[in-house]
């Protein structure tokens, strides 16, 4: 089963590996957007679905991977790879230096330290004349969509496996005993101050990668697009409608509402925020645990599933 498993998911990426090929410009560029979802999703997922800390911040990781990027290619003139790289170092120092005292929040605490950092972060900005101040900046163009399409699945399947190890790893169970109870977990030996940074830490470098790839295909850059709080929430939403906490889940979710509200944007325009929102509030009330768990028990108790779930959460 598990051979048969690695060989459908080896399937699946060449199918996905292969779309420049065959498909339409407009495919490819749905691709590329709904690629770097996955990741910022997955990036989330390392703090939030595994260590049980739902940071607000990751929009701060994702304008510092994006001004890395802008800063290094239009003021500096180095290549799209240095700006990458660093953006990536930004992100991660950031999140060393947030996370130690951040961090040792919790709850609803950590989720409001975390949701000011995006407008602190936007104000700095915009004050700073090397990122361009509230003009911003505008990258020199590459028209090459297959190339930023083969980057964003390349980053989705690196963080995707960086997931999968965590699952099998001493790092992967030490933050899901934080997530389930932090206080034994400390108990029990694990140093939960250096897990939570190294997950955040995580966390930041794929959500700056994903920033990176993202700016240098648009060519443009400004403070309030690169630290737009409404991305982190996506970020969750997608994370939690396809199972926060799985290997797969996250790139389920982004999939499959990114599929939605681009049908729902093309075919009723004007409702489409209405619609997507309903998507939204009736998955977390019928499945607050995503999709993944729908797949892992559905077979079990059909339709039961479903009205266990508003009667355990007394919905």
């Amino acid at each position: 089963m598990k051979v048969l498993r690695i060989a459908g998911l080896l399937v699946l990426l060449a199918v996905l590996a292969g779309v420049p090929w065959f498909a339409s410009d407009v495919l490819i560029q749905f691709g590329i957007n709904a690629l770097l979802l996955a990741v910022l999703a997955q990036g989330w997922n390392i703090i939030g679905g595994y260590t049980g800390y739902a940071s607000f911040g990751n929009s701060v990781f994702y304008g510092l991977g994006s001004y890395g990027v802008g800063i290094a290619m239009v003021q500096w003139q180095l290549p799209f790879g240095v700006g990458l790289a660093f953006g990536a170092v930004m992100a991660v120092t950031f999140a060393v230096l947030l996370g130690l005292p951040v961090l040792r929040l919790r709850g609803h605490y950590f989720a409001i330290a975390t949701l000011a950092l995006a407008q602190v972060m936007t104000a700095i900005v915009s004050n700073v004349e090397l990122a361009g101040r509230n003009i911003g900046l505008v990258l020199p163009p590459l028209n090459n969509d297959p190339l930023f399409y083969e980057l964003s699945l390349g980053l989705l399947v690196l963080a995707t496996l960086t997931i999968a190890w965590l699952t099998r790893s001493r790092l992967g169970f030490g933050l899901i005993a934080i997530r389930e109870n932090e206080e034994a977990a400390a108990v029990m030996g694990v140093n939960t101050t250096l897990y939570k940074v190294l997950a955040f830490v995580l966390s930041a470098l794929f959500t700056a990668l994903a920033g990176g790839i993202h700016t240098y295909w648009i060519t443009f850059l400004d403070p309030g697009s690169a630290f737009d709080i409404s991305l982190n929430v996506k970020m969750i939403i997608m994370a939690v409608f396809g199972g926060a906490g799985t290997i797969f889940g996250p790139v389920v979710g982004a999939f499959a509402l990114s599929g939605i509200s681009e049908i729902l944007s093309s075919e009723v325009t004007s409702i489409a925020g209405l619609f997507f929102g309903v998507v939204i509030v009736a998955a977390v009330v019928f499945m607050p645990r995503g999709l993944a768990d729908i797949f892992h028990r559905f077979h079990k108790t059909g339709w039961r599933y479903f009205i266990e779930n508003v009667r355990t959460h007394r919905l």
